[in-house]
């Protein structure tokens, strides 16, 4: 055997293509070249409005829909039962009569729980507490606020005498307001406050400080 050329990528090329011609003539036909072929896209059809299908696919097999006939027997079914017909006259005359207690109650409104109207409800149910000269009925559980109420102002008559009524000084918006002004005046809660943290605080160390103390400032005077 001779010498083995070295065979550049170009020999190489030259070499193949030579082969396929001989092979196409052979055959007696031409052989095209893979990389001579062109990229061809088919263009994308409108098939239009299709009709709905009457099988689905379903996740165990297919299921078979219902037309279109007996859809509709069915809504004109639920369109044939009776319907209530509401008078709207009749609506808003009974949304009046529960905004308010009725004609019977002097058509009192519904109750605007304000937080100011909420302390004033809660001073009216601990009222017991607050004058021990009167007695009231009991109640217990939380202050609930009534459905129906309203607040309103006692005026003065022509006939009563100047000497009982109120200077405008002496006037409160709220009954807690009147209660912190008759406490200052009187000091009867401070003064219960304190007669009960004795009771609470006696034969304790705080009880006993005191009385050591009593005893230290007495033997002092002497």
């Amino acid at each position: 055997m001779g010498e083995v050329e070295d065979l550049s990528d170009e020999r190489i090329d030259e070499l193949l293509r030579k082969a396929e011609e001989r092979l196409g003539s052979q055959n007696g036909q031409t052989v095209v070249r893979s990389d001579e072929h062109k990229s061809y896209r088919f263009p994308q059809l409108d098939t239009g409005a299709l009709a709905k299908p009457h099988i689905r696919q379903a996740k165990y097999g297919a299921t078979v829909l219902r037309e279109g006939n007996e859809i509709e027997q069915e809504k004109k079914k639920d369109t044939m039962h009776m319907r209530k017909v509401e008078n709207p006259v009749m609506i808003r005359k009974q949304q009046a009569e529960k905004a308010t207690a009725g004609e019977r109650w002097y058509n009192l409104p519904k109750t605007d729980l304000t937080p100011e109207l909420k302390r004033d409800l809660q001073i009216l149910k601990m009222r017991n507490v607050l004058d021990p000269h009167r007695h009231y009925k009991k109640e217990g559980g939380k202050m609930k606020a009534p459905e129906y109420s309203q607040v309103g102002t006692i005026i003065e008559g022509p006939t009563e005498y100047y000497s009982s009524r109120l200077n405008n000084r002496e006037r409160k918006r709220t009954f807690v307001e009147e209660v912190l002004a008759g406490e200052q005046e009187t000091s009867r809660f401070k003064r219960k406050y304190g007669d009960v943290q004795a009771k609470k605080t006696s034969g304790k160390k705080a009880f006993y400080k005191s009385v050591q103390a009593k005893r230290t400032t007495s033997f002092k005077k002497r």
